[in-house]
């Protein structure tokens, strides 16, 4: 039976009626148009699917809407400000650290929520964030690099 679920997405307070089994994911793509996150293998393994809630990595292709009552969301969608790019994705441009791009919207999140618990994380902390996040198309230096432009960039890449 369908339920009211309120939580904040990008900044914007928001209210679905849906079932509270359906997933974040379904939620955000379906009824939101928030196609930035991706269904990889919808078992929560390849990390394609990450958004941040309350500025954790989540993996919302495993996660029931009933999850979210009352938090603050923010996808991909969300992370530039003002038409201008967010320090780790300008990180990940200068960098090429994407080809297919697509678990890129996941890899950005899940680092911004890193450098925002641990601003200057050492890499082997940087590949404990991101295990088991998968990239198919094995860009992985490219990521690594991007990572470390952002620690570079210091606070504006939080």
């Amino acid at each position: 039976m369908p339920e009211d679920f309120a939580f904040t997405i990008n900044g914007r307070a928001q209210t679905i009626r849906t079932e509270p089994e359906r997933t974040v994911l379904e939620v955000l793509r379906e009824d939101l148009g928030l196609t930035g996150a991706k269904y990889g293998c919808g078992e929560g393994r390849c990390r394609a699917c990450t958004v941040l809630v309350d500025d954790k990595p989540v993996l919302s292709c495993v996660t029931p809407v009933k999850k979210i009552q009352g938090v603050v969301i923010t996808s991909i969608e969300g992370l530039a400000q003002e038409d201008k790019l967010h320090p780790v994705q300008e990180a990940f441009l200068a960098e090429g650290a994407l080809q297919c791009g697509y678990c890129t919207p996941g890899f950005v999140l899940q680092i911004v929520s890193l450098l925002r618990h641990n601003p200057k994380p050492s890499d082997e902390e940087i590949f404990d964030w991101l295990n088991p996040s998968l990239c198919r198309c094995c860009g992985y230096p490219g990521i690594l690099r991007a990572v470390q432009r952002a620690v570079a960039a210091g606070k504006e890449a939080q």
